[in-house]
C-alpha cells in the first residue's frame, strides 16, 4: 500500500505483512532471490543437468529481451536470434582474436550488438506489421550467411577454442561454475526489465505499442522510441550471446542462429506471455525443458511448436502469466467486494 503525501509517497505494510516490507530496499527481494538460486547446481545430479540449467538462464535473457521490443513496444521482430548471433561472434573474436578477458569481452559484444540493434530499428521507421517481420526475418538470414561465408568467423565449420571466463586463476570452465556467471546476469536482466517498464521509457513504449498515431499526437517521439526499444532489447541478445558463446566447450556455429531458434524463441514469449516478463521468464524455462525433451522427434518439432503458438494466440492470447494474472484480479476485486459488503 503507497499513501500520497503531495508530492511524495509512503510505502506502508499490507495488512498482516512484515513490517521490515515497508523500509526494505527494493533490490532486497532480488538479492533474497539470488539467495535462494545459489544452491541450485547442488541439486543436479549430472553435468548435463548442470548445463540444461545454465541453457535456461541464456534464453531467460533472450526472451527478456525479447519481449522489451515486442511485448512493451509492440514491434513485429523475427531477427532477435540474428543480434544473439552478432553478440556471441563479437564475444569470440574480442577474446579469443583481440585477446579480452570474458568480462570485456562481454560488454564489448553488448555495444556492437546495441550498435547493431539501432540499425535494425531503422526498417521500422516506414515498416510496421507483417512488413517489418519480413524485413527483420531477411537481415536474420543475411547474418547467418555472411557468418557461414568468413573464414575470420570459422565459416561453415564453426568458431572453436573461445575461452572461458577467469575468476582470478581460476576457470570457470565447468557447467556448474558457469552457472554461477549465468545466473546473476538473468536475474539483473529482468530486474532491469522490470525499471525499464516503470520508467518514463517503459511508459512510451506501452503508448507507442496501443497507438503510434495516439502517441505521436500526446508528444512521444515515435522514431526515437522505437530505436530505443531495439538498442535495449539488442543489449539483452549481445548478453545471451556472449554467453553462449563462452560456455563450454566454448563453441559456436552458424547453425545454431537459424528461424528454427527463431521460432523456440518466439513461442518463449508467446506461450509464456507477451508484454508480461514473468511470462518470457515461465516461457523460457518451460519451452526450454520441452525442447531437451523432444530431441528424439526433432523433424516434428518445429511444427509442434508452430502449432503451440497458434493454438496460445487462439484461446490463451495473453500466455501462461496472462492467465495468472487475470485471476490475481478477478481475486482481488472479489476481496474488494466482500469487505465493502462485510462494511455496509
Amino acid at each position: 500500500m503507497t499513501v500520497e503525501i503531495g508530492k511524495n509517497s509512503v510505502r506502508q505494510p499490507a495488512a498482516g505483512g512484515p513490517a521490515w516490507l515497508a523500509v526494505a530496499h527494493p533490490v532486497v527481494p532480488w538479492l533474497l532471490g539470488l539467495l535462494v538460486l545459489l544452491p541450485l547446481p547442488m541439486l543436479t545430479t549430472n553435468a548435463y543437468q548442470q548445463y540444461i540449467i545454465n541453457v535456461i538462464g541464456i534464453n531467460v535473457i533472450l526472451a527478456v529481451g525479447l519481449n522489451i521490443v515486442k511485448g512493451f513496444a509492440g514491434q513485429v521482430t523475427v531477427g532477435h536470434v540474428a543480434l544473439a548471433a552478432i553478440g556471441a561472434y563479437s564475444s569470440a573474436v574480442f577474446s579469443t582474436h583481440v585477446g579480452l578477458p570474458f568480462w570485456l569481452a562481454l560488454p564489448a559484444a553488448m555495444l556492437v550488438t546495441g550498435a547493431a540493434g539501432a540499425l535494425i530499428g531503422i526498417p521500422s521507421f516506414r515498416l510496421e506489421g507483417a512488413y517489418l517481420a519480413l524485413a527483420t526475418l531477411g537481415l536474420a538470414e543475411s547474418v547467418r550467411i555472411v557468418i557461414s561465408g568468413t573464414e575470420y568467423l570459422g565459416a561453415g565449420i564453426g568458431f572453436e577454442n573461445i575461452p572461458p571466463p577467469f575468476l582470478g586463476g581460476f576457470a570457470l570452465d565447468s557447467h556448474r561454475s558457469y552457472y554461477y556467471v549465468v545466473m546473476p546476469l538473468a536475474l539483473a536482466g529482468i530486474y532491469f526489465s522490470f525499471s525499464i517498464l516503470r520508467s518514463d521509457i517503459g511508459r512510451a513504449f506501452k503508448a507507442l505499442r496501443e497507438d503510434p498515431l495516439a502517441a505521436a499526437a500526446s508528444g512521444v517521439n515515435v522514431r526515437k522510441y522505437k530505436v530505443i526499444a531495439f538498442v535495449l532489447s539488442a543489449l539483452y541478445a549481445g548478453c545471451a550471446g556472449s554467453l553462449q558463446a563462452h560456455i563450454a566447450p566454448g563453441f559456436i556455429h552458424p547453425n545454431s542462429y537459424t528461424i528454427t531458434e527463431m521460432v523456440t524463441l518466439l513461442l518463449m514469449v508467446v506461450f509464456g506471455g507477451i508484454g508480461h516478463i514473468w511470462g518470457g521468464v515461465i516461457g523460457a524455462v518451460l519451452v526450454t525443458i520441452i525442447n531437451d525433451l523432444t530431441q528424439d522427434y526433432y523433424q516434428y518439432r518445429m511444427a509442434i511448436f508452430g502449432s503451440v503458438i497458434v493454438l496460445t494466440v487462439m484461446f490463451m492470447p495473453r500466455g501462461i502469466w496472462g492467465m495468472i494474472d487475470d485471476y490475481l484480479v478477478r481475486r482481488r476485486f472479489k476481496a474488494i467486494r466482500e469487505a465493502k459488503s462485510r462494511a455496509t
